[in-house]
């Protein structure tokens, strides 16, 4: 395996079955040059990257350590929730989180609006940023706020193989956040983002919007939403409060079958 370009003292390129791939290890271009050949025993990884003309920029102005504590990053995050990442992870994570902790050195804190539903709606990502920001401290004695744990964890979720695009992500989660602000202020309620009820309904409402993007509608027949209005008329007219703003600022139409449901969900909070 022969290196054809060092990126930095943990990365490079090689040339492994007649194909271009980059591999990345602990020191692993300490000493070397272009045409040397590679410790395969320091590879820890090894992946053909269509997008290595990024990550060469990106890498040619970001400290090597950032690049490092990305990699990390990564790796936990792989292991964690049992998966390889999309590889546009090792661009988009590297530049986010050097990005952010240029920021946080020179004391410029991101407040994330989405921090209290990404705690919610992508619990397992949101461990992986709480333990990337800690290992941040700890290598780089750089302190992060917990908001960043949330972009952290939008990150990782939208790179999953499942995770979907990152601007679809934050509109969602934006949706949920002002539908939940709609029920607080029709009800004039304040919930507890721990309360099991509050976290059902993020659920369901983050899911109530995936279906809709793939054309599946939860069915309810007639007489059983007749009986839901009937029976939670003040639910029911705060669901419909939902559908007329969800409508009105984000262009999403919800049948009056998934009002039903979203009914069911803010009689269960509107009680506790």
């Amino acid at each position: 395996m022969k290196i054809t370009k060092i990126l930095n003292n943990n990365a490079v390129i090689v040339i492994d079955d007649q194909q271009e791939k980059i591999a990345i290890g602990a020191g692993i271009a300490f000493h070397k040059k272009k045409n040397d050949i590679v410790n395969v025993h320091k590879i820890e990884k090894l992946f053909v990257m269509k997008e290595n003309k990024k990550l060469q920029q990106l890498l040619n102005r970001i400290p090597e350590e950032h690049f490092t504590i990305s990699e990390e990053v990564i790796t936990y995050a792989e292991d964690y929730i049992g998966t390889k990442l999309n590889e546009h992870i090792h661009v988009a994570l590297t530049d986010h989180l050097s990005f952010a902790i240029e920021r946080a050195t020179e004391g410029i804190h991101l407040k994330n609006k989405l921090l209290h539903e990404i705690k919610i709606l992508y619990k397992p990502e949101f461990e992986i940023g709480l333990w990337a920001i800690k290992h941040i401290k700890e290598k780089l004695s750089v302190e992060m706020p917990v908001d960043e744990a949330a972009f952290i964890a939008l990150h990782i979720h939208t790179m999953k193989l499942q995770g979907g695009d990152l601007r679809q992500t934050v509109r969602h989660t934006t949706i949920v956040r002002d539908m939940v602000q709609t029920i607080k202020s029709y009800l004039n309620i304040e919930v507890e983002e721990d309360d099991i009820s509050y976290q059902r309904l993020i659920t369901h409402l983050r899911f109530a919007l995936t279906r809709m993007n793939h054309y599946e509608l939860h069915t309810m027949d007639e007489e059983m939403l007749g009986m839901i209005k009937k029976k939670f008329p003040l639910s029911y007219s705060c669901a419909t409060e939902i559908a007329k703003n969800l409508s009105k600022v984000h262009g999403v139409d919800l049948p009056d079958e998934e009002l039903g449901y979203i009914t069911l969900h803010i009689e269960r909070l509107r009680k506790k």
